[in-house]
């Protein structure tokens, strides 16, 4: 399998992981790792969402 963010970006940190509580901003998406994800194998896609590598750490 590949999947770019998970591959390639480094160590997941908590924030990551976590999804914003209410009335705070929503995380931002690494937009090259979900490009390279999508070209290259869609369900890379998938496992970087699952593990919170696709958003950029704080």
């Amino acid at each position: 399998m590949s999947s770019c963010a998970t591959v390639l970006g480094g160590r997941v940190t908590e924030y990551q992981r976590t999804k914003p509580a209410p009335g705070k901003p929503a995380r931002e998406i690494r937009s090259a790792a979900l490009i390279a994800d999508v070209i290259l194998f869609w369900p890379g896609a998938i496992v970087d969402f699952v593990t919170g590598a696709i958003y950029r750490p704080q």
